[in-house]
């Protein structure tokens, strides 16, 4: 299996074409992973390319948005646009540029420094495959009722023409995207999320629920059986969340510590990871020239189809925390996820895996990962897969 995919990225890598930014002459390998070559000053850049999208159709929202709809309306087809670019391993940044603050990268300033968006999206089989996971900076995944599993994907510097589909609120994804002070985007939840937990966390989330009013940035796309059918897009996010007097930019707190990529030379040749959860096991295979782990289901490669490439991850987190029954609301056994606290941990990068603990000391406090010595562990330049499993799961790697 790993050398077909090591056989894979290595034609993926042949793929190249100049472009220039500036006065500058970049080289651009065009695939799942892009390296790209400044000449003269030795940078490496990687790039995230285009999307595809799923065409929309009208669809009346639950409740008149109380905002103009965006430019683009959202019951039309997005239009897949080029995705920026984003520097892993900078040996210097380009004027201009500045890292961005989830995941660690190099960007163009005005999108390093973009108001996070985290998005519920489901996990149930009528909502796979989602669209979006190539362009997150962070994903979570955790159980919810009924032993399913739901997503959170947060955006900040790319721009993701279609994220979908889109869910309920969940207590625990409210801790999570407040830890960014994000806008958090959903279609409504039970009782208690919208009555008490969002509006307690007034300051450190930015609601768009579209079940309330805020349907602004969202539309439904065909093809797809309700309510796994409702989609969005950051730019339409974005639109909206000015309309709705939200900032434009991070006001979260500093940022996690990030570091260069060891040299090729010390990176081990392989790891494999397999994080099981009741209706799907996540797998994760490293390959050591790209430094990245490649995503699987069932063990079946993951692609997005929002650009029809393999979903990647530089740092996969596996966060053992309590899932525990909560209380009944529409008829339905809600349970509780217990992220603010601290527990067991493990955080896998670049082919190893390092034990220790995640602490959240606040509902709206950011989780910090420290090894068993209490030294915090910084993450690799790039995207983030956060796993949270229930204490005793049994997570294994080779």
């Amino acid at each position: 299996m790993i050398e077909r995919i090591r056989a894979g990225l290595e034609r993926i890598r042949t793929r190249i074409r100049p472009i220039w930014i500036g006065h500058r002459k970049l080289t651009i390998a065009v695939g799942a992973i892009a390296i790209v070559a400044i000449v003269g000053t030795g940078l490496l850049v990687w790039l995230r390319p285009a999307q595809a999208s799923p065409a929309a159709s009208p669809s009346p929202s639950p409740t008149a948005s109380p905002t103009a709809s965006p430019t683009a309306s959202p019951t039309e087809s997005p239009t897949p646009s080029p995705s920026p670019t984003v520097d892993l391993n900078p040996t210097a940044i380009p004027s201009g540029w500045e890292y961005s603050d989830l995941d660690g990268v190099a960007a163009p300033a005005d999108l390093a420094h973009r108001l996070p968006l985290a998005i519920s999206i489901g996990d149930n089989i009528a909502a796979r495959p989602q669209y979006g996971f190539s362009f997150a900076s962070i994903v979570y995944q955790s159980y919810e009722e009924y032993g399913q599993t739901r997503y959170l994907m947060i955006f900040q510097e790319v721009t993701a023409t279609s994220v979908g589909g889109v869910r309920s609120a969940r207590p625990y994804f409210v801790r999570w995207a407040a830890e960014y002070k994000a806008l958090y985007g959903h279609d409504g939840g039970d009782t208690r999320v919208r009555k008490i937990v969002i509006p307690a966390m007034a300051g450190y989330i930015y609601n768009m629920d579209a079940g309330a009013g805020g349907s602004c940035p969202y539309f439904r796309v065909p093809g797809r059986e309700a309510p796994h059918n409702e989609f969005t897009n950051t730019a339409d996010l974005i639109h909206c969340a000015a309309q709705s007097g939200y900032p434009a930019t991070y006001q979260g707190p500093p940022s996690r510590p990030f570091v260069a990529d060891t040299p090729a030379a010390d990176r081990p040749e392989s790891q494999s990871i397999t994080v099981p959860y009741n209706t799907v096991s996540v797998g994760y295979q490293y390959d050591p020239a790209s430094d990245s782990y490649l995503r699987l289901l069932d063990g079946k490669l993951q692609l997005d189809p929002a650009n029809q490439q393999q979903v990647i991850a530089r740092n996969i987190v596996v966060m053992f925390q309590t899932v525990t029954p909560d209380y009944v609301d529409f008829g339905i056994p809600r349970v509780q996820v217990g992220n603010t606290g601290s527990g067991k941990a493990i955080v896998f990068k670049e082919g190893k895996a390092i034990t220790g603990t995640w602490k959240k000391t606040s509902d709206t406090a950011l989780t910090h990962y420290y090894d068993d010595s209490g030294t915090e562990i910084p993450f690799v330049r790039g995207q983030i897969f956060m796993q949270s499993v229930p204490p005793g799961t049994a997570v294994t790697y080779k």
